[in-house]
C-alpha cells in the first residue's frame, strides 16, 4: 500500500518562502512524482513534477522561477521550495505518484497515489 504524508504548509506573507515535504511509505526510487494544489472553487492544477531519476522537472507556468522540485530517495521524500509567494499561491498543496515506473513526464491524470494534502496560505 502506497502512502504519501504532505507536511510544511502553513501562513506565510506575500514574498515569503515555503518548503513542502512529501514521505511516502514505499521506495519512490523508480517513479515520477508530482506536486498539485487545488484552491477552493477550483479545479486541481498541476504544480511541478520530477521524473523518477530526478534528472527532470517540469513546472506550470505560473509557478516557474519561483518553485523548485526535489526528490531524495534515500529518505522516500520529495520536496517542494516555493519562494516568492503570492497571494494567489494559496491552495491545498497535494503530491503524487506516478501509477507507473520508470517514466520521465507521465501524464497528469496517471498520477494515481495522492497524498492527503497539506494547506498553504499566503497574505497579500
Amino acid at each position: 500500500q502506497v502512502q504519501l504524508v504532505e507536511s510544511g504548509g502553513g501562513l506565510v506573507q506575500a514574498g515569503g518562502s515555503l518548503r513542502l515535504s512529501c514521505t511516502a511509505s514505499v521506495t519512490l526510487r523508480l517513479h515520477a512524482m508530482g506536486w498539485f494544489r487545488q484552491a477552493p472553487g477550483k479545479d486541481r492544477e498541476f504544480v511541478a513534477g520530477i521524473s523518477w531519476n530526478g534528472e527532470t522537472t517540469r513546472y506550470a507556468d505560473s509557478v516557474k522561477g519561483r518553485f523548485t522540485i526535489s526528490k531524495d530517495n534515500a529518505k522516500n521524500t520529495v520536496y517542494l521550495q516555493m519562494n516568492s509567494l503570492k497571494h494567489e499561491d494559496t491552495a491545498v498543496y497535494y503530491c503524487a505518484r506516478d501509477g507507473r515506473p520508470l517514466r520521465a513526464a507521465p501524464p497528469l491524470q496517471e498520477y494515481n497515489y495522492w497524498g492527503q494534502g497539506t494547506q498553504v496560505t499566503v497574505s497579500s
